[in-house]
């Protein structure tokens, strides 16, 4: 047994490994540019450190690829989605359940069933394409954070939950019978990676129950959130993070995951429900839209891999490791001088490009200009949540409103960068901090009208 005060490393060996490259500094503001600047359009041979997202990008197991090359490709009843069915239905407790190729296809699925023209989902926060998949389905999505989030220095443990008493005044108010759901997104990524409490959980529940409205999880790292909640909410501390996931969902009426993320699978989704009425209605949408509800949209391979993740993501020791791996990046980053969101979540740090960056204004995007720095310095991808993703613009592209916070996500792919990959940005953030002025800000060229950071296309101001 090690002394208490000893870091365990964490628990696994890498077994294959892929070659990075790294381009000089003129290749990588030619490719930038050509990228129209943005990292999106990047390709992947261009990357030294991609944190863009931790959404498929992790690592499997040498058990996940042993169980796949057991998958059963058989269009309907394959024994792969009977394994997985059993594995998600056992951690769920959900009596209906639907395979999608990913998250946003379960939105879209969900979404025609549950809202429409005239209706709103509410949420602690939607995410991009989550809002998007709202209002194609002619609905409004309604963002109700916590007033701790808006303070992103604090040490408050659950900046991610909702707002109980604007949930509750919504469903009571006049805009209340045109609330087509309520959606918990756990951990909240479009905050900070900020995990939400079971008792927010419990209490949202409550009140949606009491006025009729289903409330649903938007569960992409219910894994995370489960051992965030071992760690700092009262009374859970010797729950498994199995146990704490699982009551979760209970709370719920039903879920969607991307278990492009804690599935630890490079490609996967769930609809999870309770009501049999709806789950035909989703059935019916899935085999016109996705394949059989026996695959829907994946291979026997992928469920094979899912259904090992399902079990492998709730391990205590890979959570604890990869909860001090981002914290000692946190730690890394702050000491570099680039202040992150506090508390430091799991799967992302957030930088405060604002705060570094004060001599760009949110309509020079600062955001978007610190992470191009980041590529151009160091080959390092990472994605802008500020102005440029959430801020209002005109026809002309000019922003009109800006985002409550201009900040940088560095995504963390799971079991993939080394303690040294990490070192190595925190390195290049320092050289930052040291001469900030010199980043320039950024305008829009040309910008689709909906989902725009992932399309859009910016030059460098003078």
């Amino acid at each position: 047994m090690l002394p208490d005060h000893i870091p365990l490393p964490p628990p696994y060996r890498i077994k294959v490994v892929e070659a990075i490259p790294f381009l000089s500094a003129r290749e990588r503001r030619e490719a930038i540019a050509a990228a129209g600047y943005n990292p999106f359009h990047l390709r992947a041979d261009q990357i030294t450190v991609d944190l863009l997202s931790d959404s498929g990008t992790g690592a499997t197991s040498t058990a996940q690829e042993a169980a796949a090359a057991l998958g059963d490709e058989s269009y309907a009843g394959a024994r792969s989605w009977f394994r997985f069915r059993d594995e998600a239905a056992d951690l769920t407790g959900y009596p209906h359940l639907l395979p999608v190729h990913q998250g946003r296809a379960g939105e879209r699925i969900l979404f025609s069933n549950l809202l429409g023209p005239g209706r709103i989902c509410l949420s602690n926060t939607h995410f991009d394409t989550t809002h998007a998949n709202v209002e194609m389905a002619g609905a409004e999505a309604r963002d109700l954070p916590c007033a701790e989030a808006a303070d992103l220095d604090s040490a408050e443990p659950f900046k991610g939950n909702i707002d109980l008493t604007t949930l509750e005044q919504t469903l009571a108010g006049p805009d209340g019978p045109r609330v087509g759901l309520v959606l918990m997104t756990i951990t909240n990524n479009g905050l900070g990676a900020q995990p939400v409490s079971m008792a927010n959980l419990e209490a949202a529940a409550a009140i949606c129950r009491r006025h009729g409205i289903p409330f649903f999880l938007d569960a992409a790292r219910f894994a995370e959130n489960a051992w965030l909640v071992r760690q700092r909410e009262e009374g859970y501390q010797d729950w498994t993070p199995r146990q704490i996931a699982t009551r979760a969902f209970q709370l719920a009426d039903g879920c969607l995951i991307s278990l492009k993320k804690d599935g630890l699978t490079a490609i996967g989704g769930l609809i999870g429900l309770r009501d049999a009425d709806l789950f035909e209605r989703c059935e019916a949408n899935l085999i016109a839209t996705e394949g059989f509800s026996t695959y829907g949209g994946l291979a026997g391979h992928d469920l094979e891999r899912l259904a090992q993740g399902l079990r492998e993501v709730v391990d205590p020791a890979y959570l604890a490791a990869r909860a001090e791996q981002t914290a000692r990046f946190a730690r890394m980053i702050n000491d570099a001088g680039v202040d992150t969101v506090a508390p430091a979540g799991i799967h992302a740090l957030y930088l405060n490009a604002g705060r570094l960056l004060p001599h760009l204004s949110p309509a020079q995007f600062p955001g978007h200009s610190l992470g191009c720095q980041l590529y151009l310095d160091g080959g390092i991808r990472s994605a802008e949540l500020g102005s440029l993703y959430l801020g209002t613009l005109d026809a002309e592209n000019r922003l009109v409103s800006p985002a409550p916070f201009e900040l940088v996500r560095l995504a963390i792919p799971r079991r993939v960068y080394t303690e040294e990959h990490f070192a190595y940005v925190a390195a290049v953030l320092a050289g930052i901090a040291k001469d900030p002025e010199r980043i320039r800000g950024y305008r829009i060229a040309s910008a689709p009208a909906r989902l725009r950071h992932f399309k859009v296309r910016l030059e460098p101001l003078a």
